[in-house]
């Protein structure tokens, strides 16, 4: 008995089996699948998909999303397991000032304005807070006379229609290598091809990347210019002044994403790529989700207004208008200095958490593992020592309680088997030391192993 979803014998398979001619079982075939209850599948076989007249779906939905599955997501620890997870990218809710959320949320909802505040509204945003935004950027010197602001869902958003705005089926466009997954799986999915510029300890290999831009001269460039996902690398000062020259001789715009550039715990602030362009080429990305309240999901993108007033064409298209209640309390949040005093708050835990992580790195993991020592942000990059592969090592590390994410996630062309990164933001300092610990042990058992395995060198006589 064969049930939906199933899959069928081979037609030379069940021939033998009920010692029917093949080329019989092949007509059966073609009359069941004219009918609608199988389909074949070149390479793959036949299935059963049910019968129209009892209800069945006529459309071959295995066949419609065969060339779009979406990538796997983050890897999930065995069940019922305790497991110290430097999986997310993301704060601490136990540092979340709950009290004072509450407190704005009271505020808007006691406003004289509620009910426009429930209404819809612009796709660019809620204006006060979008106004808010722009006007903060002209002070900072981040905007010109030339530039707008559109409100976004975030920054996966900004940059996904900004993908719909610029890009075409087969377009290449310049990224890091290694890169945040998120970013890699949206422009794959658009059909993209994804030209990966290998980042360093400083970010971005600029020279690599002038020879990409006058090789390929990709639609577009994307740029983490501070604390990188996955490496938490910066781009020096000089570099970005290299990579504004070339991109400008290339013609190609630079989308700078920017979403952790409050979390610096240490050192000079770097004027951004958006500071620096005098030539209106770069569109900045921000977000409120890395120092504030990540489900809230706003974030902006600051640009030429030709390209603003497109986005914004995108976007009423996709969603119609943001949610102006949740932008609404966060300007309160803003506005009403909580958002500030937060800030300084999640400042010294990640300054604490990352010391913490560097700490347990240097103390823990053995020698000839390598490690990024980033001065903020939220992720640290490690290499371990050759030959291992630290993806065959997760399941070993999340059986004894910790989990990371492997480098494979983030690799664009360049393979680096031994790359992973610690998230360390979400977790308090004496579980970074605990999780650490557990995976140093892991990694020194895997490469005991190795050198078993591969022996004494016999001696050259």
């Amino acid at each position: 008995m064969f049930r939906k979803g199933d899959r069928l014998p081979a037609t030379r398979e069940l021939a033998g089996l009920l010692g029917l001619n093949r080329t019989t079982v092949s007509a059966a075939y073609e009359i069941l699948e004219s009918e609608g209850l199988i389909s074949g599948h070149v390479g793959k076989g036949s299935f059963v998909t049910g019968s129209p007249q009892n209800g069945g779906s006529t459309v071959d939905w295995s066949g419609l999303l065969e060339h779009n599955e979406t990538p796997a997501g983050n890897p999930a620890p065995p069940a019922g397991k305790e497991v110290i997870r430097f999986v997310m990218s993301r704060p601490s809710d136990a540092l979340f000032p709950l009290d004072d959320f509450r407190a704005a949320c009271q505020a808007v909802l006691c406003r004289s304005d509620l009910a426009d505040i429930l209404q819809l509204g612009s796709p660019s945003g809620y204006e006060p807070l979008r106004r808010h935004l722009l006007e903060s950027a002209l002070l900072q010197g981040l905007a010109t006379a030339d530039d707008d602001l559109i409100i976004t869902n975030g920054c996966q958003q900004a940059l996904d229609l900004i993908g719909r705005v610029l890009l075409r089926p087969g377009d290449a466009v310049a990224v890091e290598d290694p890169i945040y997954a998120g970013l890699k799986n949206l422009l794959s999915g658009m059909g993209a091809r994804l030209d990966g510029v290998p980042v360093g300890a400083d970010g971005m290999d600029v020279m690599h990347l002038e020879r990409t831009l006058e090789r390929e001269r990709p639609r577009f460039l994307v740029v983490t210019s501070n604390f990188q996902n996955p490496t938490g690398a910066t781009l020096p000062l000089n570099a970005r002044r290299t990579l504004l020259g070339a991109a400008h001789a290339a013609g190609v715009p630079v989308i700078e994403n920017d979403a952790y550039c409050e979390l610096r715990y240490r050192g000079q602030a770097l004027p951004s790529l958006k500071q620096l362009d005098t030539r209106g080429g770069t569109v900045l990305l921000r977000s409120f989700s890395k120092v504030s309240f990540p489900g809230l999901r706003v974030g902006w993108a600051l640009g030429p207004k030709r390209l603003i007033e497109r986005l914004r064409h995108a976007k009423e298209a996709s969603d119609l208008h943001t949610d102006q209640l949740s932008q609404a309390v966060l300007l309160e949040f803003v506005e009403s200095g909580k958002l500030e005093a937060h800030r300084e708050r999640v400042l010294a835990a990640g300054a604490e958490r990352l010391a913490a992580t560097l700490e347990a790195c240097r103390e823990f993991l053995p020698a000839g593992t390598r490690w990024t020592e980033p001065e903020g942000g939220m992720n640290v990059w490690v290499r371990l020592p050759q030959p291992l592969n630290a993806s065959e090592l997760l399941p070993r590390a999340q059986k004894d309680g910790v989990a990371y994410m492997p480098g494979r996630y983030f690799e664009v062309s360049r393979r680096d088997a031994g790359a992973l990164r610690l998230s360390f933001a979400g977790l308090p300092p004496e579980q970074i030391r605990k999780g650490l610990e557990i995976l140093g042990r892991v990694v020194a058992g895997d490469l005991e192993k190795s050198a078993e395995s591969v022996g004494p060198v016999p001696a050259m006589v």
